[in-house]
């Protein structure tokens, strides 16, 4: 059996009244999911336990069988494996945003524009970040840090013996918000404010940020840290389930995960996590894996419907739903179908991000589970009143994901 999780990011949505009262899963036009609700059980998974934040970390943890409880220590040092950073144990990981904030002359009187600084590319924010980082290391300051460059507008910072005990609000949380209360506070907060401050200062003058906002672009003027925690301990995927698993994502976050599990992480060229993403590089990456026999399971992930769900893009949001049903789903399932091989499919998202909200949150989620071997259910379509009609609720995440890896 192919084992194929087909995860999209924050698809979860509530009615928009723009899509006739529909959420952009009931609105998008889904042939192949639509084809295999026919035969799948569909219901409700709670991917994040009461007292966590509705976050990415968390959720995936959950979705790929982990329990967040025992194993959950922040969601920067996940990424910090991504990046190939060597964590200490007495070391704290942020995650360190570019971001756009408004030009007041104050600080804290700015207002939170864009937490990705328009989807700046990882080439430019190399830059800002090594020149940043030579001109922070030639400022006074007590604590010795490290800033380390990721993909577009996600970095990290790494504090020097230290440990959690900060209060940091994520910056897609805030959108269109002053920033003055959603500072950081407690712990090393004097520390992180500076850092913030001395980062507009210079990045707002820097050659790169005055060309993007000569094209219209937005500037990466601002650092934002958040996220933080210390080394994390994950089991190895493949000692818990017997199964080896890929993973394949544009997001240093499910990388991180990946690397502390012991998966393989699959590169896949053109992979952005956007719109504009190679949805048909990772659907392929995907059938390499299963058919080589390199991997047992392979988790695709899809970042460009939580993007556009902060984003606020409802049209956006229905094009990324359509793309994964047409260059993922339908090509993974239609070729192992061909070749009359089974497999096995768990599609759905981690948490809701709803367009009304902007941000995520942390109700059950709808899954589809699909295999080829025999009908699990009876379904006319794959969506979050389906789910909830099914009255099927799973609460505990790592139960869906034994059931799926047992089929």
């Amino acid at each position: 059996m192919k084992y194929v999780l087909i995860l999209l990011d924050g698809m979860a949505d509530y009615p928009i009244q723009k899509l006739n009262g529909k959420t952009p899963l009931e609105f998008a036009f889904t042939p192949a999911m639509d084809a295999i609700a026919k035969s799948s059980e569909i219901g409700l998974v709670r991917t994040v336990p009461d007292g966590f934040k509705a976050g990415s970390d968390v959720a995936n943890l959950g979705v790929l069988g982990y329990d967040v409880h025992t194993c959950y220590t922040g969601r920067s040092p996940l990424e910090a494996l991504s990046i190939g950073i060597n964590m200490q144990d007495d070391d704290l990981a942020l995650r360190a945003n570019l971001v756009t904030l408004s030009n007041e002359r104050e600080y804290d009187q700015k207002t939170m524009l864009d937490y990705s600084a328009g989807e700046i590319s990882t080439d430019e924010a190399r830059v800002l970040l090594d020149d940043l980082s030579a001109h922070l290391k030639s400022q006074s300051f007590a604590q010795s840090f490290e800033l380390h460059c990721g993909i577009s507008y996600r970095h990290c910072l790494i504090l020097k013996h230290s440990s959690p005990n900060e209060i940091l609000t994520p910056p897609h949380d805030i959108l269109d918000k002053r920033i003055a209360d959603y500072l950081p506070s407690g712990g090393q907060s004097a520390l992180l404010l500076s850092l913030m401050k001395a980062s507009y200062e210079f990045l707002s003058k820097h050659s790169i940020n005055l060309e993007r906002e000569a094209n219209g672009k937005r500037p990466a003027n601002s650092l934002w840290f958040w996220g933080e925690g210390t080394k994390p301990n994950i089991q190895s995927f493949e000692k818990k389930y017997g199964k080896r698993c890929a993973m394949i994502s544009a997001v240093d976050l499910l990388k991180g995960i990946a690397i502390g599990s012991g998966m393989m992480v699959l590169e896949v060229e053109g992979a952005t996590g956007t719109l504009d993403t190679n949805f048909d590089g990772k659907a392929q990456s995907a059938i390499d894996a299963l058919e080589s026999g390199i991997a047992d399971v392979c988790m695709i992930h899809l970042e460009a419907t939580d993007e556009c769900g902060h984003q606020g893009d409802v049209d956006g949001k229905v094009k990324a739903i359509e793309l994964i049903d047409e260059k993922i789903i339908s090509k993974v399932l239609g070729y192992f179908e061909s070749k009359s091989e089974p497999i096995s499919l768990l599609i759905m998202p981690d948490h809701y991000t709803p367009i009304s909200k902007r941000t995520h949150t942390g109700e059950p989620v709808p899954y589809m589970l699909y295999t080829s071997s025999r009908a699990l259910g009876s379904n006319k379509s794959y969506s979050e009143q389906a789910a909830r009609d099914s009255k099927i609720l799973f609460e505990n995440p790592w139960e869906l994901t034994e059931r799926f890896l047992s089929l």
